[in-house]
């Protein structure tokens, strides 16, 4: 655990860490402040592309944390950052929420249900049959097919929810097209979180509740790498995979001690 505290940088993941739904986790008060106490320089990365980040300092302002923007980063802005090097000044048809559109706009890429370059997929409460006939119809026209992020669960106030792949899956299914996920465990997302953070792979650490994105991500970025029990992924699902994680704790309360 010292090894841990040592750290200059943390990237933690947001569902399953910070809060679940509209709630905050036990312990992620002491954790923040421990990380303002002792200059640790921290950044939520969170696979959601549904919220900005004015929205999430506004929920977590809600839940009793002032937290300022710069300190978020999602695979809405991470898309949008893709799509504007891949091809500046392209057109997309959006399935998502108010997060990403916002991020496409502020990076130049508009809105297209006609004949888009991309046909781009996030988390919605809005999703149903038109969506997935419209898609479909596009991406076999020749739009290209991007998830926000290869999440196909999320935690939730009543449990386990679905998530972004779930929502891309029909459309590659019934279109015989691939997707191209941006958020985690794609690197870079993690390699901007670095960047933003201004710390070297060995000097930070990722935390996180999902093995297979937030713990492979720190994995393959090559930080140290936590699992938190407050999310998505038990002790009994660590198992099955071929890695692991260097720490597993109860939650990021255990870290200021």
């Amino acid at each position: 655990m010292e090894a841990l505290r040592e750290k200059k940088g943390f990237i933690c993941d947001m569902d399953g860490v910070i809060y679940r739904d509209n709630d905050l986790i036990d312990g992620v008060k002491e954790f923040v402040q421990w990380l303002y106490d002792n200059d640790k320089k921290f950044l939520f990365l969170t696979n959601s592309s549904a919220k900005s980040p004015m929205e999430l300092r506004q929920k977590l302002a809600r839940l009793g944390l002032d937290i300022s923007e710069d300190h978020f980063y999602t695979s809405g802005l991470a898309t949008a950052r893709f799509l504007n090097k891949q091809k500046p000044g392209c057109s997309a048809y959006v399935i998502g929420d108010h997060g990403l559109y916002n991020a496409l706009y502020e990076a130049g890429i508009t809105i297209n249900d006609v004949d888009p370059d991309y046909v781009i997929v996030g988390e919605t409460n809005d999703y149903g049959y038109e969506h997935i006939t419209k898609a479909m119809k596009l991406v076999a026209n020749g739009a290209s097919l991007i998830g926000t992020n290869p999440d196909m669960t999320c935690p939730i106030e009543s449990g386990i929810g679905p998530a972004c792949k779930a929502f891309v899956s029909p459309i590659e299914l019934t279109t015989g097209k691939l997707a191209y996920y941006i958020g985690k465990p794609n690197p870079l997302m993690m390699r901007t979180g670095l960047h933003k953070l201004g710390v070297h792979s060995d000097e930070a650490v990722m935390i996180g509740d999902r093995m297979d994105t937030d713990v492979i991500a720190g994995i393959e970025t090559g930080l140290d790498t936590v699992l938190v029990l407050s999310g998505v992924s038990t002790r009994e699902t660590v198992d099955q995979y071929a890695y692991r994680p260097r720490l597993i704790l109860n939650s990021v309360g255990d870290i200021p001690g």
